[in-house]
């Protein structure tokens, strides 16, 4: 792999782990596109290390807030002023336990996916964002609850689909659960921490089995471009949801898709 090729797919993950448009489908498009180049293995894994690093960087002080709370859940010395703290913990728990056990039950049927199917995931994604950009609930939570945690850990799990995208399925959710769009957007992220943790696991332990080498300077490239990318990205996506624009990436993925669905199709 070169220098050039890690940069560009350091570049896709980046944009499209946070923005919410399926990094997995990117990456399987770019990968196909640019003479069917597969990515190492640890590549890939390393990719989305850098990617994590960029949201515990730009939610570093909430998780301290978290972590400190659930010490002291632990150690029993969490007062009631916590309450709030204590359900988006649980919450959390929730939804990466339902993530799991979906993820386990998917892991088979999309491995292999087409580049047809993928196109077709990212027709939906597109729609699924028109629609939650439109939607306004009439009363809205800063707090997530253990339903809430369940709907949107159902939402993520089917984000494993590629080109059905993981941030772009639980801002959704989050959004139709209720949440305001602040919370929307920090939630979907904080989610994204143990779900990002797992899938490294996960590919870590098959790590063994890679068999295309990539030098140390095309890895450092990858990575530190998908950290720079993806921090960025990350905070535009963040302002984006605020201001209620998710529908705006409908306009890129829904013809996108079309497009590929109808070049895949042919060939």
């Amino acid at each position: 792999m070169t220098v050039f090729h890690a940069v560009v797919l350091g570049a896709i993950q980046g944009l499209a782990e946070f923005l919410p448009i399926s990094s997995s489908g990117h990456l399987a498009i770019a990968s196909r596109l640019m003479n069917n180049q597969a990515s190492p293995l640890l590549f890939d894994i390393l990719l989305h290390v850098a990617t994590l690093a960029a949201v515990v960087l730009v939610f570093r002080q909430r998780i301290a807030e978290l972590f400190m709370v659930a010490v002291r859940v632990v150690i029993r010395k969490s007062p009631e002023s916590e309450a709030g703290e204590r359900s988006v913990i649980l919450a959390l728990i929730v939804a990466t336990a339902v993530t799991g056990v979906i993820g386990l039950f998917l892991k088979n049927y999309v491995e292999g996916f087409s580049p047809f199917l993928i196109a077709c995931s990212f027709v939906i994604t597109g729609v699924i964002l028109f629609v939650s950009g439109r939607y306004t609930a009439k009363n809205t939570t800063t707090t997530p609850g253990i339903l809430q945690g369940l709907f949107i850990g159902l939402a993520q799990g089917i984000g494993v689909i590629p080109g059905i995208s993981r941030s772009g399925t639980t801002i959704s959710a989050s959004l139709f659960a209720g949440l305001d769009r602040k919370t929307a957007g920090e939630f979907s992220f904080l989610l994204s921490i143990p779900a990002i943790l797992a899938a490294f696991i996960l590919e870590l332990n098959s790590a063994d089995t890679l068999s295309v080498h990539i030098s140390a300077v095309a890895l450092a490239a990858g990575m530190l471009t998908a950290f720079i990318v993806g921090y960025f990205s990350l905070k535009v996506l963040l302002g984006l949801i605020r201001r209620g624009k998710l529908g705006w990436f409908a306009v890129y993925l829904i013809p996108v898709g079309i497009a590929l669905a109808f070049y895949f199709y042919s060939a």
